[in-house]
């Protein structure tokens, strides 16, 4: 195979796991978007956290909330956990890197807030350890996940919101991923802004 077809496989695979996604995912996106705008609604605050390539889809979300997504409005109160490397390799050194999100969450997790995470479903420890807090703190989860879910699944209660895209290759997660927090972002600033 010459570079070019790779090149066409990649693209054709996309757009196959991208039209999956659209099919399959449409009302879990819309009803994640309607939780979070919710919460917004109500002073609440939306914490936000993933490993590796998935800490910048977290990141994507927290910086379009906070300053724009596709038009000028009012900042929204979205935090990134991943984002403090003193706070990260400081938890990961003084007590384990499961604690890394968990931690975070114990201290600014409130009863209300949303917590957003993003996991392509494989080893995620702290991610699962984020979501065990979140239900302490009483706080409503939405999981990004990918293959079939992983260990995230399980552990999320039937009042969360899971939106796992079909598919067992991570660069697809990621790059579906990616485009859910782009229709995340456009449904909050329609519902909030009009």
């Amino acid at each position: 195979m010459n570079l070019q077809d790779r090149i066409i496989n990649h693209f054709s695979d996309s757009i196959q796991t991208q039209q999956e996604a659209m099919l399959s995912l449409c009302e879990l996106i819309e009803y994640a978007s309607q939780q979070l705008v919710s919460a917004l609604l109500n002073d609440k605050k939306i914490l936000t956290c993933g490993n590796g390539r998935s800490a910048t889809s977290a990141q994507l979300f927290s910086s379009a909330m906070l300053n724009q997504f596709e038009r000028d409005r009012p900042s929204l109160p979205v935090i990134a956990l991943n984002t403090d490397s003193a706070t990260i390799t400081g938890i990961a050194n003084d007590y384990h890197f499961d604690e890394v999100y968990a931690k975070q969450l114990r201290a600014l997790g409130q009863s209300g807030d949303i917590l957003l995470t993003y996991s392509d479903g494989k080893h995620s420890s702290n991610i699962a350890k984020a979501i065990t807090t979140a239900h302490d703190k009483e706080l409503l989860v939405i999981a990004l996940t990918g293959n079939n879910g992983g260990m995230i699944a399980p552990l999320l209660y039937e009042t969360d919101i899971e939106i796992c895209v079909p598919s067992s290759s991570n660069a697809r997660i990621q790059e579906v991923h990616v485009l859910i927090t782009h229709c995340l972002c456009d449904l909050i600033d329609h519902q909030l802004f009009g």
